[in-house]
């Protein structure tokens, strides 16, 4: 049996992960949340995979805020690299095979095209460069690796955009301004669950970096306009489309990946956002 040790287990990835290991009984999954064990400090983590001895690892930890990561550039990078390379040295010491999941933040949007794992990377905020470099201490310690970035990720699980606009679609007389400046793709974080889950199972070595998210393209706003669509609310909300929404960050313009690699190198099927969308909906 495969031992899986998953850290930030508390988050809507590792969430969706415990909800999708039930059907992997196969796979040993020990689930470690923020409270559980500190990424940041290299003791804890060299204890808990010698005591474990994980054949995989799946970090999900990670500092996600985008924002306040304008204002807080040492933690961001504390956790996104400094916390990554404590992981990256347990994997290498007891030869685990490290999971990492990174972002479409680290491109800064002005490719015309979906993104692909050979296109140069060029973050424009914090967020991005700390996540960037953990993806390049991951590439420098290991050989046996998968880095997935994946794109816009939410679920029922968590704080995440579906989540927020679902709660202000119960609020009275709510006025939504939404961009339609940002292009990507939504991403169902039990979608990407099972992509992993899958990628373990299948014991494949077809080692380094990938794409993963839903298929398709959409705004935040239309995004946001599915999301009240599918729960039938929206007459409830006024939701209104935006192209001068102001943020702290910079945000990439088109921040599309790619998948053909993921798809023909993994064999991970991939379906359309909007369908995992409605799917997730009840619809």
């Amino acid at each position: 049996m495969k031992s899986v040790l998953v850290t930030g287990a508390g988050g809507q990835l590792g969430m969706c992960l415990q909800k999708a290991a039930k059907k992997y009984p196969h796979l040993k999954l020990i689930f470690k949340t923020e409270a559980d064990l500190d990424i940041t400090s290299a003791n804890q983590v060299e204890e808990t995979f010698a005591h474990y001895q994980p054949d995989y690892c799946i970090n999900c930890a990670a500092y996600t805020n985008v924002e306040e990561a304008e204002n807080a550039k040492e933690k961001a990078f504390k956790i996104n690299e400094k916390a990554v390379e404590n992981i990256a040295k347990a994997c290498q010491k007891n030869e685990s095979v490290l999971l990492h999941i990174s972002t479409d933040y680290v491109f800064d949007g002005e490719n015309k095209d979906p993104y692909k794992e050979t296109d140069t990377p060029n973050p424009i905020n914090i967020y991005g460069a700390s996540k960037l470099a953990g993806e390049k201490v991951v590439q420098e310690k290991l050989e046996r690796y998968f880095i997935l970035r994946t794109s816009w990720l939410y679920s029922e699980f968590g704080h995440n955009f579906f989540n927020t606009m679902l709660q202000k679609a119960e609020e009275k007389d709510v006025v939504l301004k939404i961009t339609t400046e940002q292009k990507g793709t939504p991403t169902n974080a039990n979608d990407l669950a099972v992509a992993i889950l899958k990628t373990i199972d299948s014991g494949s070595e077809k080692y380094g970096l990938y794409h993963f998210s839903n298929d398709g393209e959409a705004t935040w706003y239309s995004f946001a306009k599915a999301i009240f669509t599918n729960a039938q609310k929206l007459d409830k909300v006024n939701l209104i489309a935006s192209n001068a929404y102001k943020t702290k960050a910079k945000r990439p313009v088109n921040s599309v990946l790619s998948k053909e690699k993921i798809k023909s190198e993994l064999n991970i099927k991939i379906i359309d956002w909007q369908e995992s969308l409605k799917s997730l909906q009840g619809n």
